[in-house]
């Protein structure tokens, strides 16, 4: 797995933006996450300069305004940090994670449903190859 930049909770939600309405304006990006959070445009236009310079975005000017797209792809960062995250809490592994929170009860009828439909039909698809 190819080494990713470091990004901040802060910047993951600019990052959010990004991936879901790349390319896009400084203008655009500015919009739609002061439409989620409170942050002022030059608190978000700083955060486009530190994913630029951790080579999480590229930036292009187009007339006035600079359009952003990433050079992370969303999945291998969720991925990425998935994975850090069960090995920093539970040992690297999901089965670990999964006891957890039966034990401590956070996990509810409905959910346990769900989890149970999932594995089955991920089971049906594995059977099927």
């Amino acid at each position: 797995m190819k080494e990713l930049p470091q990004i901040s909770e802060a910047e993951y939600e600019v990052m959010k933006v990004i991936w879901k309405y790349e390319p896009i304006s400084t203008p655009e990006i500015v919009e739609k996450v002061s439409e989620k959070i409170d942050w002022k445009p030059n608190t978000i236009q700083t955060m486009l300069v530190r994913l630029v310079k951790k080579k999480a975005l590229q930036t292009r000017k187009k007339g006035r305004s600079f359009i952003y797209t990433s050079l992370v792809q969303e999945n291998e960062y969720v991925e990425q940090k998935s994975k850090l995250f069960l090995k920093q809490f539970f040992g690297g592994t999901i089965n670990s994670m999964v006891l957890n929170f039966i034990e401590n009860d956070q996990l509810s009828e409905e959910d346990i449903t769900e989890l149970k439909t999932i594995l089955s039909e991920r089971h049906k698809k594995d059977g099927d190859k």
